[in-house]
């Protein structure tokens, strides 16, 4: 086998955006193959290393049946051989894939006569318990098609860098938590720009949004701690061979404070790891750095 390949699995709930991601890697010029039963996975990877391909994509979910149960031991077994391989885990809110397959009119693959939808999504959801600790672990549920593009593109700059990314999200309580977070901050109690007119159209990035929160001493001793938390536990992250850690932050609408934290600690552990910052609310997503 070829071990200079490089490949990345796709998994997650039926909904969520894997086709989206397979379009990106597919335009980023991998060898793309949709819907492989995981029992096949290894045959592949030969194959495609015999003819000579050095990245691939492959999409693994329960369309392939059962069989994947056995895709953690399969992983643990190609990377045992020094493969080059990350797996990424796409997850949604169950009402959101509701939605989607409501307005898409598609079936979900464990729907039939004796299954309706929502219990199908509730079926998936205990069959790929365990998967997104496997790897990266990106929630669609609030994103646009365009945003998530955005994460994906970010995930394939990353992803031959060994070490840890460290990603700071913020969000908004108002729209739920998102399911990625290993770490999760509410800055909620903090006072709030959206209730001076002149700062409520701007955002946690804009100078004058800036300069309220940092004149506040609350605003800095709670910054500061964040930083002092995530300062003391990250090389235990880092120990325990992590390739993301997502730190969620938290505002009411994820437009101002949360911002703000998210933009300021991504500065302040850019030394530290490599850092991606990244605004789910706002939809506008900036460039990781490494």
């Amino acid at each position: 086998m070829l071990i200079h390949m490089h490949i990345i699995i796709i998994s997650g709930l039926s909904g969520s955006g894997k086709s989206i991601a397979l379009n990106v890697l597919e335009d980023a010029d991998y060898y793309c193959v949709d819907n492989l039963p995981s029992q096949l996975l290894q045959q592949l990877v030969d194959q495609l290393a015999q003819q000579g391909y050095d990245k691939a994509a492959v999409a693994i979910d329960i369309r392939g049946g059962k069989s994947i149960a056995m895709l953690p031991q399969q992983l643990a077994a190609l990377r045992a051989n020094e493969l080059d391989l990350q797996f990424l885990f796409l997850d949604a809110k169950s009402e959101t894939l509701l939605k989607r397959y409501s307005e898409t009119r598609r079936k979900h693959p464990l729907a039939d006569e004796q299954r309706t939808v929502t219990e199908a999504i509730a079926e998936e959801r205990v069959r790929l318990e365990g998967l997104s600790e496997l790897g990266h672990h990106i929630d669609t549920s609030d994103l646009k098609p365009g945003a998530l593009r955005e994460w994906i593109r970010q995930f394939i700059s990353n992803d031959t860098q060994q070490g840890l990314t460290l990603i700071f999200e913020s969000f908004g309580f108002k729209h739920g938590v998102p399911l990625d977070a290993e770490l999760v901050f509410d800055v909620r109690c903090l006072p709030n720009p959206h209730y001076d007119m002149t700062l409520r159209p701007l955002t946690g990035r804009d100078s004058p949004v800036i300069t309220f929160l940092e004149a506040e001493p609350e605003v800095l001793r709670m910054r500061d701690d964040i930083a002092r938390f995530i300062d003391t536990w990250l090389p235990c992250y880092i120990r325990d061979n992590r390739n993301y850690l997502t730190v969620g932050i938290g505002c009411t609408g994820g437009q101002h404070r949360s911002v703000y934290f998210a933009e300021s600690l991504g500065r302040r552990f850019r030394g530290q790891a490599r850092v991606l910052i990244r605004h789910r609310e706002l939809q506008t997503l900036p460039p990781g750095s490494t």
